[in-house]
């Protein structure tokens, strides 16, 4: 059973928005956000360098169940690696760019910190 706190939503919003902002700053180019399939989700598509970058963004409000980016675990990267395969295909860009996943942890507490964690895996 998967229990929300009310909040949860605005709060993952919210770090998407300043992922987006601190991307921008990086200079990556913001493809699209929040592409869809019926097998997944990816936060952000951006290009950075010639390479298209699928990144997943995860906020918390304090550290008290880990580090956010623990929160990508196994299950989370094959889900990214099905849907991103399914946009390059869309796209047809499959063998034309060079891709990687990154994955930025965001924690809202006394004092915001954003890390970008680049290259986060590999297929």
């Amino acid at each position: 059973m998967n229990l929300r706190v009310p909040g949860n939503k605005d709060l993952g919003r919210k770090g998407e928005r300043l992922a987006l902002d601190f991307l921008r700053k990086k200079g990556y180019r913001i493809i699209e956000t929040n592409y869809r399939t019926r097998r997944g989700e990816i936060d952000i598509v951006c290009e950075h360098g010639g390479c298209i970058v699928f990144v997943e963004v995860k906020t918390r409000r304090s550290l008290s169940f880990g580090n956010p980016e623990e929160a990508v675990n196994e299950r989370k990267r094959r889900k990214m690696l099905d849907t991103a395969s399914r946009y390059l295909l869309e796209r047809s860009r499959i063998d034309k760019v060079d891709c990687r996943f990154d994955v930025i942890a965001i924690v809202e507490g006394k004092r915001q910190t954003i890390t970008h964690i680049q290259d986060a895996f590999r297929p």
